[in-house]
């Protein structure tokens, strides 16, 4: 217990002497793995403090609000005049009376004992909550003998390649540009869009779910196979300080240009998808902005896992696509991610679009069995990396299609957009038909290790 404060006294000290950085999260998680000491459920314990700045969960799109390389402001700051923490509390398994529902219920219980009403509670992907706590209460609760580890919330935006800071101050420079997003007219025939082509062309994806992690879907749009019933909402309503919709809806349209790669139907209208006509059920964590929270998708994840668990099917194939990267590193989404791809969820995960190392994004970073990290690759010149696609083989395993790619429009049609965002559905599908083999290698790759091209 005396090293525990004492580093979070050192912590403390050194936030007085430095000035504040965009990467002083990553920096504190670094730091935290240079710490030797034998009790993991103390490591656990010590990440609440080690996650001293909040990260971005980005979905791999371009968007006027951000760029990939810069931490909004804690959530915290949200709420003038209180000294309130948003955070995730993952509890010690051992304490579980088990099943989904009493899991969650136990959750809920445990956090309305530290006083803390919660925004989400999870029961299979992890078993813990997420909401507000007073700052001063944080000790407290993660030495409590039920609490595996603690560490703060995480915003939630979508953001477009670009220089840091540049596409603020001036969006309209040509560097902030999107190479794609131009919405277009609904083609007379059904066309087959270049990156459905480059992995081997449309399959049959009846019969197969995919689960689309994102800002919704579409519900009703002529091409895509929707699965209402199972779709489902993880957008917080009371969402940064305003009332958010309680709907599966897309209101972005960043999901449903994800869910048409993935499974558009194979008519005569739009776009085809990689596995077609597969069931897409909508995920919805980011809301109509491209705004959502690290415990929102890590509820989402919860959500999916949960589903697959109490419906066990030794044919079913689940694949859960997840365009969205957060800059830093959480326990609780890294977690949820793995024990979820231990039930056999396939994910398909966006690199992200900063240009750097995949390393240092949630989940992007996550190398487990069933986990597909996506980067983005150009038609031409001939299957060069896009330089703004994150990189490092680990975790990327394969490049795929991501650069104006041609897909399902929300309101109807088709539009093109670009990001690793639209690389990792390609993925996706493929693994909705089988494994995921390889076609070529990606030039242009700044790691000097090339990411081998997915192909069915």
């Amino acid at each position: 217990m005396l090293y525990w404060f004492g580093v979070a006294q050192l912590q403390a000290e050194e936030l007085t002497r430095r000035k504040p950085c965009r990467n002083l999260a990553l920096e504190m998680w670094n730091k935290c793995r240079l710490v030797s000491i034998s009790s993991e459920v103390l490591m656990r314990r010590l990440a609440w403090p080690l996650v001293l700045s909040t990260a971005v969960v980005t979905a791999c799109q371009e968007s006027p609000l951000a760029t990939d390389t810069e931490p909004q402001a804690p959530l915290a700051a949200a709420r003038a005049g209180a000294q309130m923490v948003d955070v995730i509390v993952v509890l010690d398994p051992a304490f579980a009376p088990g099943g989904h529902g009493a899991n969650r219920s136990r959750a809920a219980d445990v956090a309305r004992g530290f006083g803390v009403q919660p925004t989400f509670t999870y029961g299979t992907a992890l078993y813990g909550f997420a909401g507000s706590i007073p700052e001063g209460r944080l000790r407290a609760l993660s030495s409590d003998p039920k609490v595996l580890y603690v560490e703060r919330d995480g915003i939630a935006s979508i953001p477009r390649p670009g220089p840091a800071g540049l596409c603020d101050k001036n969006p309209d420079h040509p560097k902030c540009q999107p190479p794609g997003g131009e919405e277009e007219d609904p083609p007379t025939a059904q066309t087959t869009p270049w990156g459905i082509g480059r992995v081997g062309g449309p399959g049959n994806g009846t019969g197969k779910t995919a689960w689309i992690v994102d800002t919704g879907i579409d519900l009703d749009h002529p091409d895509l196979n929707v699965d209402v019933a199972r779709s489902a909402n993880f957008v917080a309503s009371f969402g940064r300080g305003k009332k958010q919709k309680d709907s599966p809806e897309d209101g972005n349209g960043h999901g449903t240009h994800v869910a048409g790669t993935v499974a558009a139907i194979n008519n005569e209208i739009d776009v085809v998808g990689v596995a077609a006509g597969a069931s897409v059920v909508a995920v919805r964590v980011l809301d109509n902005s491209g705004s959502g929270t690290i415990s929102g998708v890590a509820a989402g994840v919860d959500y999916v896992a949960a589903y697959v668990e109490a419906n066990p099917s030794p044919v079913d194939v689940h694949v859960a696509n997840m365009s969205l990267t957060g800059t830093g590193h959480w326990n609780s989404l890294h977690d949820a991610v793995v024990r979820a791809a231990d039930l056999g969820i396939l994910f398909a995960l966006a690199a992200g679009n900063a240009g750097t190392d995949a390393e240092t994004r949630e989940p992007a970073h996550v190398e487990h069995e069933n986990v597909y990290t996506v980067s983005a690759i150009y038609d031409s010149p001939d299957d060069c990396l896009a330089s703004w696609s994150n990189w490092g083989n680990p975790p990327v395993d394969y490049a795929a299609p991501g650069v104006g790619v041609l897909s399902t429009k929300r309101g109807g049609g088709t539009t093109t957009m670009s990001g690793t965002s639209m690389a990792a559905p390609h993925v996706a599908g493929i693994l909705l038909l089988g494994s995921v083999q390889s076609n070529g290698m990606a030039n242009c790759d700044p790691d000097g290790n090339p990411d081998p091209i997915a192909h069915r």
